[in-house]
C-alpha cells in the first residue's frame, strides 16, 4: 500500500433536513465534488459522514459546500480520521494492447479509487481503492480488458472461486407494466429488478407504462424477470420478443447515464465460503409494496446478508445472513434504521437457525482491510438547571430509553452526564438536544474527541457502483466564478408530478447531467428552474432528460417567469436628467437586466434577477439618489375570472335587438290583423282578387314611396340593419370561430338563417325597385330582430348565472399578510434593528419576526423561537402544529403563542398560498364546460336543416318547371309581369327561407338557460347556491361522493367527550376536578385547552372560574400551574343545586315555607366558607404521558389501557394531576355532525358510492367512518394528492362530487365534476366549489343532487317542447302539406318560433314548485334500513396508493356477540342519555361496538 495516498473521513452535523429528499440532494451534490470518494447522510442522526481526499478537500470546504445548499452544517470534530485503503493488481487478458489512458481516466473517475499506477511493459495496473466504497470485482466490471491477478485475489480478499469475466451477448426486452401510478412505483421496479443477477440495465417509463431491460440470457430468463416485476405488485406482459443488442453511438451515450450492475455480490455469497443462518423478523409500519422493496433493497446491499424476503401480508422479513459476521440483533437495528425510520421490528418466539457450522470465533474470516467499528463510545454532556435528584432520575430515565444509548450516569454535584452510546445509532449532538428538549440547558464538553480511529466498515456503506460520474464536475471556487460567467437559466413546464419524491427524482437526476449547475423544481407550480452551461447543454435536451424520467416536459420559451419584474412609483423627478440618472445608476447594478423610467407617469419598470438583488435593494438605491420610490399597488382581485365583460356584451346585444324588435313586431302584428280582415272580406263579400290587391296596396304601410319600395318594407329594412350588424355582431364572431374549427353550432345556424333572410329580402327589394313592380315583394326583415332578441336573452341569463362564481377569489388573496417585520441580526444573533415593509418587498433569505397572533407573510424556516402554529388554512386539521428551529412555516398560517424568527425561502408568487390561489384559478378557468346538449344537437341539427332547406329550394324549382300551375296557385304575390322563371325561383326561395326561419333553434337556446336560472333561484331559496348551469347539469350524473372529514363530516373543533375520575369521590369530587382543570386551562391558547375550559364552565354552569398563577406551557407536552380560589364558587354551585332541589320539593308539597330558612342559612355558610377556604392552593399538571413521566408520576396499566383505547378511537387523551397525584383522564375529539349518518345513508340509497378522504391519521378516519356508515376511507392524504385521487376516480369513468370546507380541499373541489362547499368553510373553498351549502347541513348535499336531477328532467322536457315545433313546422314550411291547403308564410314561421320559446319558458317556471325534503322525510325513509358499520367492514387506504388495510375479519361467533351487544346498547342508550352527565351526545353517535359501559363517567 502506498502510504502517500491517504484518505480521510469526517462527520459533519447537518441541520434543516426534513425528509429523505434532502438526504438525496446532499448526497448527490457533495458526492459530485472532486476528491469526495463517498458520502453517507443520516436523517435521524442529522449528520453526514464523508470520505475524501485531503489534497483536494478539507473539512471546512465540505462544510461550506453543505451550507451553500441551504442547510446549516456544523463541524463538531474538525480533526479528520484516517481511512484504510487497499491495493488491487490487474493484468491484461486481451491479446491486443489496451487503451491505457482510457483505462486510467475511467478508473480515476470512479468513486472509491484513489490512485492508479500502470506498467505497460508488464501489462499490469496497480489500483489503490477504499474497500468500503468499491470492490475489486466492480473495478473489473468497469474495465473489461483487465482481470484480477489470481495470486493477489487469493491473497487479498477471501473469495473462494477464480473470477473471470465472461462478456456474453446482451439481450434487450420490452415489457408492458400495468398499475404504476407515480414515480415511486418506477423507482421501486428499477431498484428491485436492477439488483437481479444478470440484469445489466433497466429503464421504466411511467408515461408509456413500459420497462426496457438489458440482461444476460445465460444468467437470467425473461420469465424470471417478468415474475419478479409481478412479485413487486405490478402485472407485466412481454411487448417485444428479446433481441440481441447492437448499440449505436447514441444508445451508448444514453446508457452511460445508467448505473452499470455489478455481478460480484452473488459470487461473494457462494455457499461454499459463507456460514448461512436464517432469521425471521416481525416488521410493523409497512404501508405498501414500496416499503417492502425499500427494506429488501437496503438489506441486500449489506455484504453479510445473502437473501431477504419481505412479506407485506404477514408483516414479516426472512433474512439469510452470515452468522460469523453479524448477529440478528444488529440486523434488527439495521431494519429499524432504514429511512423513513417508521418500521418497528421484533423477533417471533424463537430464531430458527439453519447454520451449517457452529458459529465459533470467526474473526480470521473478516478481510484485514476492515477495522471493526467499536461498539460504544463515551461522551460527557454539561447539564445546567438541575435542582434535585428528581431531575437526575428524570434525565436518566428519558435518555436511557433513546436508541443507541448503552448507559448514562448523571452527576448533580458536577452538573454533567456521562453517556455510553453506539455511534452507529446516535451522536452526542442528538443526545444533547434530547436533554435540552426536557427543559435543561445542555452543552457538549470540549474533551469530547473520541480517541478511537474509525474506518467505516463496508457493511455500513452500501456498495456504490455508480459510475455515472463520467465527467465529474469540479465544484471548486474557481468553477463558481466560471459558472457565473457562462451560466444561463431556463424554465421547463413539468407535468405528471404527484408528490415530493417526484421533485427529488427530477432534481437528483438532472444534477447528474454534465453542464447543469442547479435545479429547482416547484411541485405546485409544475415548473423547473435550471441553471446550465449553454456551451455544454441546451434546454430542449434538458427537457428530453426529464421526459426520459417519465414526466411530461416542455421548455417555456418566454422564460421571464424567474426574472423579477418591479413596478415602482418614483416621486421627485423634475426633468429628463433625473430619469437618466436613475436608469444609468440602476443598470450598472449587478442583477438588474433592464430599467425604464417614465417622467410623465412617474413610473419605473425594472427587470431583475431575484437571486442577486431584491426589490428592497432597488428602492434603497433610488432613494439614495434623493428620490422617493414606492411599490405600485397591485389589484389583488381576480377580475379576469368574473363574467362582467360577457354579461355587458350580451346585455347590450339583447337591448339593441329588443329596441328595434318591438316596432318590427308591431308592424308584423298590424299586417297580420289587416290580412286577416281582407281574407274575411274576400270570403264574405266575394271581392275579386284584383280588387283585393288594390285595397291591399292602398293601405298606408303598403303605399309605395318609390316604385317597388313600400313604407312597410323601408321601415322593416331600417329597423333590421342595426340589429343585423350590431345586435348580431357577437354571433358572427362565434360562428366564424366555429366554422374555422370545422364545427357547426347554434351560432352558425342563427347567422345562416338571419343572413340569408336579410340578404334575400334585400335582393328581392332591389329587384322589385329595378323592375318598378306594382306589387310589393314579400320580405323577411322581421326574422333577424326576433331571433336575436330571444337568443341574446338566453345568453345573457346564462352568463349572469356563471358570473356569480368568482366574485371573491380575492378573499383567498386577502389571507396573505400585507406587511412583514424584517429584522437585522448581528453575528451572535442579537437583534440590531427591525422595520415594517410591504410583503412584496420581502426577499429570499430575509429574516422576519412573527409575533403571537400574527400571520406568516411568506414561506420560510424557523431559526429561533418555539410556538404553536394554526395551519388549518392549508392542511385543514384543527389541531395546531408545534414549531421549533428548523421547522418550515407556510404563508398565511397563524402564529399562536410564541414569537418566532423565520428565514424566507419562498416569497411573492412562489409561496404555498399563492400556488393554491393559482391552482384554484386554473381549475376554474380551465374546466371545459360540458358541451351543452343544445350545442351537440345543433351540431347535427344545423347541417340537417341546411340540407332540408336546400332540398326544398331544389324540389320547388323542379316542380315549378314541370308543373307551373301549382306555383301559380300558391304564390300569394304572383304578378304576371314577372317572368315565369323568376316566379319559380322566388317561390322556391320563400319556401326554403321559411324552413330556415322556423327551424332556427332559439327555443333550443332557451331550453337550458331558463331551466338553469329557475333551478339556481329555487336552490338559493333553499340554501343551496349553484354557480351556473354546468354544475346543475353535472350533479345528476354523479356516481361517487367524496367527503372531507374535518369540518365536513365532523364539526372541526375539539369537544370534550368524556371525563374519567381516577380518585375516590370522598377525596376529590368530580366537580372539584372540573373546577381545577377549567381554571388551569383558562390561560391556555391551545384549542384543546379552550375545549376543556368551555366544557368545565358548561358542566359547572358558571362563567367565572378560580385564579391561576405560575402558568407554564411546554409545547407538545402540557401545562403546569397553581390554582386557588375555587371553593367559593364550588359551594355556590352546591347551594344552587340544593336550592333547586328545595324548589322542586316545594312544588311537589305546595309548601313554600321550607325555602326561606334554607336560603338564609346557606348564605351564612357561604360567607363563612369564603373566608376560611380561599387560601387553599393546588399544584396542577395537565398533559400527555411524557409530561407526567417527566414530572415523576407513575401511570398504571389501567390508565394506560384506557388512554390507548381512546387513542384507538381517534381521540386525544389528556391526564390531570393535582398535588402530584393522578386524578383524572379527559378524552377530547372532534365530534361527528348529528345528520352525517343520515346523509350518508340517503346518498347510498340513491345509488351513489360514498368515500371519506382526509389528511388525518387512519385510526381517527376509521373511527369517524364507522360512526357515519362509510366503508371506503382514504387517510393521510395531502392536498395535492386529494386532486390526484379525484382524478383517479374520474379516470375510472366515474363522475365525482367532492364535499369539503377547507383551503386544502379547494384544488380538489375545483378538479371534481361537482365541488360542493359547506358555507361555514373558508372563502377559498367556497370560491373553488360549484355548489355552496349556506347552511352547515350535510342533508343539503342530498338536496342539491335531488334538485339537479329534477332540473335536468325539466331541461329534457324543454327540449321536447322546442323540438316539437321544429319537427311539425319544418314539413309544413317546406310545403309538404300544400295540397291540403296548409301554407306557412315566413312570419308564421317566426310566430311559431316565438310560441316555442314562450312554452319553454313556461315549462321552466314549473320548477318553482320544487320543495326540499325535510329531515323527518329522510329519517322516515331511512329508519327501516339504517345499519351500523362494524370496523371490520371499513377499508382504509393510506396515502395515495390503493392498497387497503382491512380490519381483521371477525369470526361468526364474534359477529353474533357484537350484534347482540349493539342491540343491548341501543336499549341502554335511552337510559344513558339521562344518566351520563353532558357527554351522552358524542357517545350516542359512537357506533363502535361494545363501548357502552366504559364510556360512562365512572369513578375508578
Amino acid at each position: 500500500m502506498d502510504p502517500s495516498v491517504d484518505v480521510n473521513s469526517v462527520t459533519i452535523s447537518v441541520e434543516g433536513m426534513t425528509c429523505s429528499s434532502c438526504v438525496w440532494t446532499i448526497e448527490q451534490q457533495i458526492g459530485k465534488l472532486s476528491g469526495v470518494h463517498h458520502i453517507k447522510v443520516s436523517l435521524e442522526e442529522k449528520c453526514a459522514t464523508i470520505i475524501y481526499d485531503p489534497k483536494l478537500q478539507t473539512p471546512k470546504t465540505l462544510q461550506e459546500a453543505i451550507d451553500d445548499m441551504g442547510f446549516d452544517a456544523i463541524l463538531n470534530h474538525p480533526n479528520p480520521l484516517p481511512v484504510l485503503t487497499d491495493t488491487v493488481f490487474l493484468t491484461v487478458t486481451a491479446s491486443l494492447s489496451p487503451p491505457w489512458d482510457h483505462i486510467q481516466s475511467t478508473l480515476l473517475k470512479t468513486k472509491g479509487v484513489t490512485d492508479i499506477k500502470i506498467s505497460p511493459q508488464q501489462r499490469t495496473a496497480v489500483v489503490t481503492i477504499i474497500p468500503s466504497v468499491v470492490t475489486a470485482n466492480q473495478i473489473i466490471e468497469l474495465v473489461p480488458d483487465l482481470s484480477l491477478d489470481i495470486g493477489t485475489l487469493e491473497k487479498k480478499s477471501g473469495t473462494c472461486e477464480d473470477y473471470s469475466m465472461a462478456q456474453a451477448g446482451e439481450v434487450m426486452v420490452k415489457m408492458k407494466v400495468e398499475g404504476m401510478t407515480c414515480h415511486s412505483c418506477t423507482s421501486t421496479i428499477e431498484g428491485k429488478i436492477g439488483k437481479l443477477q444478470g440484469v445489466q440495465r433497466i429503464k421504466v417509463s411511467l408515461d408509456n407504462q413500459e420497462a426496457t431491460i438489458v440482461y444476460q440470457p445465460h444468467l437470467i430468463t425473461v420469465e424470471e424477470i417478468k415474475k419478479q416485476i409481478e412479485a413487486a405488485g405490478f402485472p407485466a406482459f412481454i411487448k417485444k420478443q428479446p433481441k440481441f443488442l447492437k448499440l449505436g453511438a447514441i444508445d451508448i451515450e444514453r446508457l452511460k447515464n445508467t448505473p452499470v450492475k455489478s455481478s460480484e455480490r452473488p459470487q461473494q455469497r457462494s455457499p461454499s465460503c459463507t456460514n448461512d443462518s436464517a432469521v425471521t423478523f416481525i416488521v410493523d409500519g409497512m404501508h405498501c409494496k414500496s416499503c417492502v422493496s425499500n427494506i429488501e433493497s437496503a438489506l441486500s446491499t449489506l455484504q453479510y446478508v445473502s437473501s431477504v424476503v419481505v412479506s407485506l401480508e404477514n408483516r414479516s422479513a426472512i433474512v439469510k445472513y452470515n452468522a460469523s459476521l453479524v448477529t440478528p440483533e444488529t440486523l434488527r437495528k439495521a431494519i429499524e434504521a432504514i429511512s423513513p425510520g417508521q418500521y418497528r421490528v421484533s423477533f417471533p418466539s424463537e430464531v430458527e437457525s439453519t447454520s451449517n457450522s457452529p458459529s465459533g470465533s470467526s474473526l480470521h474470516k473478516i478481510p484485514l482491510n476492515i477495522v471493526s467499528q467499536p461498539l460504544t463510545q463515551e461522551t460527557v454532556i454539561n447539564i445546567d438547571g438541575m435542582t434535585c435528584n428528581s431531575c437526575v432520575q428524570s434525565i436518566e430515565g428519558v435518555i436511557s430509553k433513546k436508541a443507541g444509548v448503552k448507559s448514562i450516569r448523571v452527576s448533580l454535584a458536577n452538573g454533567n452526564g456521562t453517556v455510553e452510546y453506539d455511534p452507529l445509532l446516535t451522536s452526542p449532538e442528538t443526545l444533547r438536544k434530547a436533554i435540552e428538549d426536557m427543559g435543561f440547558d445542555a452543552t457538549l464538553s470540549d474533551t469530547n474527541e473520541p480517541l478511537v480511529v474509525i474506518a467505516q466498515p463496508s457493511s455500513e456503506v452500501p456498495l456504490l457502483t455508480s459510475t455515472n460520474e463520467f465527467c465529474p464536475k469540479t465544484m471548486t471556487p474557481t468553477h463558481d466564478k466560471e459558472e457565473a460567467k457562462t451560466s444561463s437559466k431556463c424554465y421547463i413546464q413539468v407535468t405528471g408530478m404527484t408528490c415530493a419524491s417526484c421533485v427529488a427524482n427530477i432534481e437528483r437526476n438532472l444534477r447528474r447531467e454534465e453542464g447543469i449547475y442547479s435545479v429547482l423544481v416547484a411541485l405546485m407550480a409544475g415548473k423547473a428552474e435550471v441553471r446550465y452551461n449553454p456551451a455544454v447543454i441546451q434546454p430542449p435536451i434538458i427537457a428530453e432528460f426529464i421526459r426520459e424520467l417519465g414526466f411530461g416536459a416542455t421548455v417555456i420559451e418566454n422564460a421571464d417567469g424567474g426574472d423579477g419584474i418591479l413596478e415602482l412609483v418614483v416621486r421627485g423627478m423634475t426633468c429628463a436628467s433625473c430619469v437618466h440618472k436613475i436608469e444609468s445608476t440602476l443598470t450598472k447594478h449587478r442583477g438588474i437586466f433592464y430599467c425604464s423610467v417614465a417622467l410623465a407617469t412617474n413610473k419605473a419598470h425594472i427587470k431583475y434577477d431575484p437571486e442577486i438583488i431584491g426589490p428592497r435593494d432597488i428602492i434603497h438605491t433610488i432613494e439614495s439618489l434623493g428620490f422617493k420610490a414606492s411599490l405600485v399597488k397591485k389589484d389583488r382581485s381576480a377580475s379576469h375570472l368574473d363574467h362582467k365583460r360577457e354579461i355587458r356584451q350580451w346585455r347590450r346585444s339583447f337591448l339593441v335587438s329588443l329596441f328595434f324588435c318591438i316596432p318590427v313586431m308591431g308592424l308584423m302584428i298590424y299586417m297580420m290583423v289587416m290580412d286577416h280582415h281582407l281574407e274575411t272580406l274576400h270570403h264574405n263579400q266575394n271581392i275579386s282578387q284584383e280588387e283585393m290587391i288594390h285595397i291591399h296596396s292602398s293601405m298606408f304601410l303598403e303605399r309605395q314611396i318609390l316604385p317597388g319600395l313600400s313604407i312597410m318594407n323601408l321601415l322593416s329594412f331600417l329597423l333590421c340593419v342595426p340589429v343585423q350588424f350590431f345586435g348580431g355582431w357577437h354571433f358572427y364572431i362565434q360562428a366564424y370561430k366555429a366554422l374555422k374549427h370545422k364545427t357547426a353550432n347554434m351560432d352558425v345556424l342563427i347567422v345562416l338563417a338571419t343572413t340569408i333572410a336579410f340578404a334575400y329580402s334585400l335582393v328581392i327589394l332591389l329587384v322589385a325597385m329595378y323592375e318598378r313592380a306594382k306589387v310589393n315583394p314579400i320580405t323577411f326583415f322581421d326574422t333577424p330582430p326576433m331571433l336575436f332578441v330571444f337568443i341574446a336573452l338566453g345568453r345573457w341569463l346564462e352568463h349572469i348565472a356563471k358570473g356569480k362564481t368568482s366574485e371573491a377569489l380575492a378573499k383567498l388573496i386577502s389571507l396573505q399578510a400585507t406587511e412583514a417585520t424584517i429584522v437585522t441580526l448581528d453575528s451572535d444573533n442579537i437583534l440590531l434593528s427591525e422595520e415594517q415593509v410591504d410583503v412584496e418587498l420581502v426577499q429570499r433569505g430575509d429574516i422576519i419576526k412573527v409575533v403571537p397572533g400574527g400571520k406568516f407573510p411568506v414561506d420560510g424556516r424557523v431559526i429561533e423561537g418555539h410556538s404553536m402554529v394554526d395551519e388549518s388554512l392549508i392542511t385543514g386539521e384543527a389541531m395546531p402544529v408545534a414549531k421549533k428551529p428548523g421547522s418550515t412555516v407556510i404563508a398565511g398560517s397563524i402564529n399562536q403563542n410564541g414569537s418566532l424568527l423565520i428565514r424566507a425561502t419562498h416569497v411573492g408568487g412562489d409561496t404555498t398560498l399563492s400556488q393554491i390561489v393559482k391552482l384554484v384559478e386554473e381549475a376554474q378557468t380551465s374546466k371545459a364546460p360540458i358541451q351543452q346538449f343544445a350545442d351537440k344537437l345543433s351540431g347535427y341539427f344545423v347541417p340537417f336543416i341546411v340540407i332540408v332547406s336546400i332540398a326544398t329550394l331544389l324540389v320547388w324549382i323542379i316542380i315549378g318547371f314541370l308543373n307551373f300551375e301549382i306555383v301559380e296557385a300558391y304564390f300569394p304575390g304572383y304578378n304576371r309581369s314577372i317572368s315565369r322563371t323568376e316566379t319559380i325561383v322566388r317561390f322556391a326561395f320563400q319556401a326554403s327561407i321559411t324552413v330556415l326561419c322556423i327551424a332556427c333553434p332559439c327555443s333550443l337556446g332557451l331550453a337550458t338557460p331558463t331551466a338553469v336560472m329557475v333551478g339556481t333561484g329555487v336552490g338559493a331559496q333553499n340554501g343551496i347556491l349553484i354557480k351556473g348551469g354546468e354544475p346543475l347539469e353535472m350533479a345528476h350524473k354523479v356516481k361517487v361522493v367524496v367527503f372531507d372529514k374535518t369540518g365536513t363530516i365532523t364539526h372541526g373543533t375539539p369537544v370534550v367527550n368524556q371525563v374519567k375520575v381516577l380518585v375516590e369521590s370522598n377525596r376529590m369530587s368530580r366537580n372539584k376536578i372540573l373546577a381545577i382543570v377549567g381554571t388551569a386551562e383558562s390561560n391556555s391558547e391551545h384549542p384543546l385547552g379552550a375545549a376543556i375550559t368551555k366544557y368545565c364552565k358548561k358542566e359547572l354552569n358558571t362563567e367565572t372560574l378560580g385564579t391561576c398563577t405560575d402558568f407554564q406551557v411546554v409545547p407538545g407536552c402540557g401545562i403546569s400551574c397553581k390554582v386557588t380560589n375555587i371553593e367559593g364558587f364550588l359551594h355556590k354551585n352546591n347551594w344552587k343545586i340544593e336550592e333547586n332541589n328545595i324548589k322542586n320539593a316545594s312544588l311537589v308539597q305546595i309548601d313554600a315555607s321550607n325555602e326561606q330558612p334554607s336560603t338564609s342559612s346557606s348564605i351564612i355558610i357561604d360567607a363563612q366558607l369564603s373566608n376560611s377556604l380561599n387560601s387553599q392552593q393546588y399544584k396542577v399538571l395537565i398533559g400527555n404521558r411524557e409530561w407526567m413521566i417527566r414530572n415523576g408520576l407513575v401511570i398504571n396499566n389501567d390508565v394506560d389501557d384506557s388512554m390507548n383505547e381512546h387513542e384507538r378511537k381517534g381521540r386525544t387523551a389528556v391526564l390531570v394531576a393535582v398535588d402530584d397525584e393522578l386524578c383524572g383522564l379527559i378524552a377530547i375529539a372532534d365530534t361527528v355532525k348529528p345528520e352525517a349518518e343520515l346523509a350518508v345513508h340517503t346518498l347510498k340509497s340513491m345509488g351513489l358510492e360514498v368515500v371519506l378522504m382526509t389528511g388525518d391519521n387512519s385510526k381517527t378516519a376509521r373511527s369517524i367512518a364507522s360512526q357515519v356508515g362509510i366503508t371506503k376511507v382514504f387517510a393521510e392524504v395531502l392536498p395535492s394528492h386529494k386532486v390526484a385521487k379525484v382524478k383517479q376516480l374520474q379516470e375510472e369513468g366515474k363522475q365525482v362530487a367532492m364535499v369539503g370546507d377547507g383551503i386544502n380541499d379547494s384544488p380538489a373541489l375545483a378538479m371534481a365534476n361537482v365541488g360542493i362547499a359547506i358555507g361555514t368553510g373558508t372563502d377559498v373553498a367556497i370560491e373553488a366549489a360549484d355548489v355552496v351549502l349556506i347552511r352547515n347541513d350535510l342533508l343539503d348535499v342530498v338536496a342539491s343532487i335531488d334538485l339537479s336531477r329534477k332540473t335536468v328532467k325539466r331541461i329534457r322536457i324543454n327540449f321536447v317542447f322546442a323540438l316539437i315545433y321544429n319537427l311539425v313546422g319544418i314539413p309544413i314550411a317546406a310545403g309538404v302539406f300544400m295540397p291540403i291547403g296548409l301554407v306557412l308564410q315566413p312570419w308564421m314561421g317566426s310566430a311559431a318560433m316565438a310560441a316555442s320559446s314562450v312554452s319553454v319558458v313556461l315549462s321552466s317556471l314549473f320548477l318553482k314548485l320544487y320543495r326540499k325534503p325535510t329531515y323527518e322525510n329522510y329519517e322516515l325513509h331511512a329508519r327501516s334500513q339504517m345499519g351500523q358499520k362494524s370496523p371490520s367492514e371499513i377499508s382504509v387506504h393510506v396515502g395515495i396508493d390503493d392498497t387497503s388495510r382491512n380490519s381483521p375479519k371477525l369470526g361468526l361467533l364474534d359477529r353474533i356477540v357484537n350484534y347482540s351487544r349493539a342491540s343491548i346498547n341501543s336499549l341502554l342508550s335511552d337510559k344513558r342519555s339521562l344518566n351520563s352527565i353532558g357527554t351522552s351526545e358524542p357517545d350516542k353517535h359512537s357506533l363502535l361496538v361494545g363501548d357502552c359501559r366504559e364510556d360512562d363517567d365512572t369513578a375508578l
